[in-house]
Formats: C-alpha cells, sequence, structure tokens
C-alpha cells in the first residue's frame, strides 16, 4: 500500500500575517478555546505527539507548497515531521517563506532551491489539484485517510485505524 500526502484547504483564508486564535473563533467563548486546546493537547497526548501552547493560526497553503516540492526530493528529515512541530509546537508563521526555508534546510533540501520553489510558486498547480479534489470528495476535516473510495475522517483511535488498513487488505485479496 502506497501512502500520499493529499493537501487540504484548512482555513485558507487566513491573512499571511496569521491570526489569533481567539479571533479565529471570536463566536466562542474563552472557556470553549480553552476546552478545545485542552481536548487538543490530550489527543496530541494520546497520539505520543508534542503540542505547544498555540494562540496563533497561520494559513499552511505556502507550507503545503513545499511539502509538495519535498515530497519529490530525498532528504534527511521528513519536511512534514518539521512543519508540524514548527506549526503544532513552536507556534511559527508557516507561511512566512524564511521559515519555510531554514525548515527546508533543517530537512536536507538545497536552500536556494527551496526558495526559488517558494517564490516561484512552482508547486501551486498540483496544491490547486489536491485541493480540488478534497473538495470533490467533500473531504471537511484533518487528516483524513482515503482509498477505494472508503474515508476515515479525524482524529481516530488507533483500532480504527487498524480495521480500516485491515479492510482495505481484505479487498486487496479479494481483487
Amino acid at each position: 500500500m502506497q501512502t500520499r500526502w493529499i493537501h487540504f484547504p484548512l482555513h485558507p483564508e487566513t491573512p499571511e500575517e496569521g491570526q489569533l486564535l481567539k479571533d479565529l473563533f471570536k463566536n466562542r467563548a474563552p472557556e470553549d478555546l480553552s476546552a478545545m486546546r485542552d481536548n487538543m493537547r490530550n489527543l496530541m497526548k494520546e497520539a505520543g505527539l508534542p503540542y505547544g501552547n498555540r494562540t496563533m493560526t497561520y494559513n499552511s497553503r505556502l507550507a503545503q507548497e513545499l511539502g509538495g516540492w519535498a515530497d519529490t526530493q530525498d532528504s534527511s528529515e521528513d519536511i512534514h515531521d518539521l512543519l508540524f512541530r514548527a506549526y503544532f509546537v513552536e507556534n511559527q508563521n508557516i507561511n512566512d517563506i524564511d521559515v519555510l526555508v531554514d525548515l527546508a534546510v533543517v530537512a536536507g533540501l538545497d536552500k536556494k532551491e527551496a526558495r526559488r520553489i517558494l517564490e516561484g510558486r512552482i508547486f501551486s498547480p498540483q496544491i490547486n489539484k489536491d485541493w480540488e479534489r478534497a473538495w470533490h470528495d467533500g473531504i471537511t476535516g484533518v487528516p483524513t485517510f482515503t482509498s477505494r473510495e472508503l474515508y476515515v475522517v479525524g482524529c481516530q483511535p488507533y483500532e480504527v485505524l487498524e480495521r480500516f488498513v485491515n479492510h482495505l487488505n481484505e479487498l486487496q485479496v479479494g481483487d
């Protein structure tokens, strides 16, 4: 089974400089925001993932374009893991080209080429295709796992993902 990242437009209206989470969810009470943050922290902890004290959300479009390019390159570190850490743990603006180029270098990717890719928006058409696919398939949340027109949406327990993979394996055997 092959895995491929399909990028998704999560809050594409977010301005380049980012937005305070309290402004993104301005119609929610402060205690609701606190509960959302606690829930996310608990989900991350259960999954064994780090989670920082995020106060901002950032537009992820350029990060997705960097990830799309990085997937075509050999690198020593997974750019997606680095982007996750930058966003969810370190509260960095993953829409800032300098931040993204620095992450590309940490991943073992060429600095000048990463900047050229980002400034020239070279992978924008690929990300557009991914977004169109997400809209077409009715994907409304992340993560979404899909194969053979079957979907598992959102943060799910390991057992759910295991059943999904086992079901796909059974379908493959039947082919």
